[in-house]
């Protein structure tokens, strides 16, 4: 019978740690661009848009390239990283790094579907009854949002778990420290005699992302229940 080992035990908590972190690092920030494109007209708008949704269409290995690139140790951002003692680059917090920024596409545009959903009266009279801008996100936009949010956070957290590209490129490959599930996976299966280690934490990958999804439908559908 297939036994996890330790290595492989590992390997699954931290993929649920980076795709939680990452998942809750970015919702706040999510909301808040979802909230300002939906809302707001500016020049740099379609600018924007493209600079967010690029993770999408761009392998991840150039996303991974990249952040090495600006955080490295001679990298564009060293000049301010270095001086606080912050250390990224093949660390856990690199993981996270990766797999918010090919994750947040996802977050953005189902929390952008909910919001654009709402109708335009409920936010006006909001304000006809003396709420101001924020009053209304909070009251009105916030609690409308909900399905979004949700949808947007399942999503980008299923994502998390399956990041590898970008990952394996500014995290390595590090046995208990970057090592994700994806990654572990990909040991085993060039390795001689690895193919059932893999095929367990295939099963695994796939158990985890079915008990996600339904979480995300069942949470879903209560929440449209309740409009």
């Amino acid at each position: 019978m297939p036994v996890l080992s330790s290595p492989d035990i590992d390997a699954i908590v931290l993929s649920l740690k980076v795709a939680l972190t990452a998942t809750l690092l970015s919702l706040p920030f999510g909301f808040l661009y979802a909230y300002l494109m939906t809302f707001f007209r500016f020049r740099a708008k379609v600018l924007l848009e493209v600079l967010v949704n690029l993770p999408l269409t761009l392998p991840p290995v150039v996303m991974g390239y990249l952040l090495l690139v600006a955080l490295g140790k001679n990298g564009w951002l060293a000049p301010l990283l270095t001086p606080l003692g912050v250390r990224l680059i093949f660390t856990w917090k690199a993981a996270v790094l990766a797999s918010a920024l090919v994750g947040f596409p996802l977050l953005v545009r189902s929390i952008r579907l909910a919001m654009e959903s709402i109708d335009g009266r409920l936010i006006q009279t909001s304000r006809t009854l003396g709420a101001g801008s924020l009053d209304s996100l909070v009251t009105v936009i916030l609690p409308l949002s909900r399905t979004g949010i949700v949808a947007g956070s399942s999503l980008m957290f299923a994502r998390s778990m399956g990041e590898f590209g970008a990952t394996i490129i500014v995290a390595g490959n590090i046995p208990g420290v970057t090592r994700t599930i994806p990654l572990a996976i990909y040991d085993y299966a060039g390795s001689p005699g690895g193919e059932q280690a893999a095929f367990v934490l295939c099963a695994v990958a796939i158990a985890l992302s079915v008990l996600v999804l339904m979480v995300h439908e069942s949470l879903t559908r209560k929440m449209a229940g309740r409009h």
